[in-house]
């Protein structure tokens, strides 16, 4: 055989093999199985399933049509735009077959085998079940149709291009319906199922590689174009959760305050949008399971407290602003009065590695999502209006090391990072 033979055999051989693992074919998951619910019933679980996925928040703008899509989510990689997925026939999904969005939720591929950007958290909503996906169907379906046309994503070279989302796919992505543990209860797979599928918590709440791949694992991560970060969930010593009362976990997820904690930030929209809206025995799943996730027995090593002169200066300069700004709500030992003035002392929110919650609180303020559970939250005022960068970094360093609070100080530089960071 001449080599020229041989050097495209080898060629063609390469290139099936590359386009064997960048296009792999679809994963068919479980079959379709006829509903034994109404189609009223179907609708009607297909809404509560868009409350859990908390669907409307990617896919509705601010004051505009449910579901017409049209919000801009932001990425380090560019600016995405959501789609259409009401029920119009033209710029919606009024064409679509149950296979069709079964393929987008299972697989991340549109209706015409596009592949789908992760923006669109696929990579979690794998896990839902076939007839959870049909019951969404159906909502979508009765949703009324919105003639609006989507608009094209702005990301740049190479990201916009269809090969790179495949190689990312092959590196971070592998279909797969959640599959329940025998070894656990019912109450906990379901809570498993609702945060590693609909809830997607990982999709904030895990640490991204440089290209945006995710562990899944829900040991926290800052969410970068947000400003906001996310803590872990497996390490009680940030936000995991195996030291609290099972009923104070559903209180905050249902509600969005506790005696121990406040929810604010992102995480607020969430509570007010989707968890609110979920049932009593669901959230109390999602409890059980997230109460269960491995925690470290001892906090993260710190590094030595500073105890230069400076340091000292920065701390009594925080406790004076301390006193005069913050002690009326949050009391002079930091115990607050829950849950409308949240305690600090002893506040895991507060002495995370990452400061940025903390100053983004102290600059903006923020209020706790108003739920049936708290309609009239308290507000914390900002701060940002009448406090340099050296006067939040003093009171963010006072309140990360008192009342048992050990976390490093913050600097006026890293405050400073964050006012020009967009709320949202």
């Amino acid at each position: 055989m001449k080599k020229w033979m041989i050097a495209a055999a080898i060629v063609a051989i390469g290139a099936a093999g590359a386009r064997f693992v960048l296009y792999p074919g679809d994963d068919p998951g479980p079959p379709a199985v006829a509903s034994t619910l109404s189609q009223e019933q179907l609708v009607a679980r297909g809404a509560y399933l868009a409350k859990a996925g908390d669907c409307m928040a990617c896919h509705t703008t601010r004051g505009g049509v449910p579901y017409a899509g049209g919000r801009a989510l932001q990425t380090p990689f560019g600016k995405v735009l959501s789609p259409n997925i009401t029920a119009d026939k033209e710029t919606g999904i009024g064409s679509w077959t149950a296979d069709d969005f079964w393929r987008a939720i299972h697989n991340g591929k549109s209706k015409d085998g596009r592949l789908l950007y992760p923006a669109f958290p696929y990579t979690s909503y794998t896990k839902v079940q076939r007839e959870d996906s049909d019951a969404l169907y159906a909502y979508f379906q009765s949703v009324p149709p919105h003639k609006q046309a989507n608009a094209p994503h702005a990301l740049r070279f190479p990201y916009n291009q269809q090969i790179a989302l495949a190689a990312w796919r092959a590196l971070y992505f592998k279909p797969g319906v959640y599959q329940p543990l025998t070894n656990k209860s019912m109450e906990w797979n379901r809570g498993a199922y609702l945060v590693q599928g609909l809830g997607h918590c990982s999709a904030c709440h895990s640490s991204r590689t440089t290209l945006g791949g995710s562990d899944d694992g829900l040991s926290g991560g800052l969410i970068p174009v947000l400003g906001w970060y996310a803590p872990s969930l497996t390490s009680d010593a940030e936000a995991g959760l195996g030291d609290w009362d099972t009923a104070h976990i559903v209180e905050l997820l249902q509600t969005g305050v506790s005696p121990r904690a406040t929810v604010f930030g992102p995480m607020a929209e969430v509570v007010r949008q989707s968890l609110q809206h979920m049932s009593t025995a669901d959230v109390q799943a999602m409890a059980v399971y997230l109460k269960s996730l491995p925690g470290p027995a001892q906090p993260a090593q710190r590094a030595p407290r500073d105890t230069s002169e400076q340091a000292r200066q920065q701390l009594a300069l925080g406790a004076k602003l301390y006193e005069a700004q913050c002690a009326s709500c949050h009391q002079a030992d930091g115990k607050g009065v829950p849950p409308g003035y949240p305690p600090l002392a002893g506040n895991r929110a507060l002495t995370t590695q990452s400061a940025v919650n903390a100053i983004r609180l102290v600059l903006n303020g923020g209020f706790a999502p108003g739920t049936r559970g708290n309609p009239r939250p308290y507000g914390m005022p900002p701060f940002g209006p009448v406090m340099d960068d050296a006067e939040v970094a003093a009171v963010v360093t006072y309140l990360r090391a008192s009342w048992g609070n050990d976390a490093p100080a913050v600097s006026a530089l890293e405050v400073n990072k964050y006012r020009s960071v967009p709320l949202e």
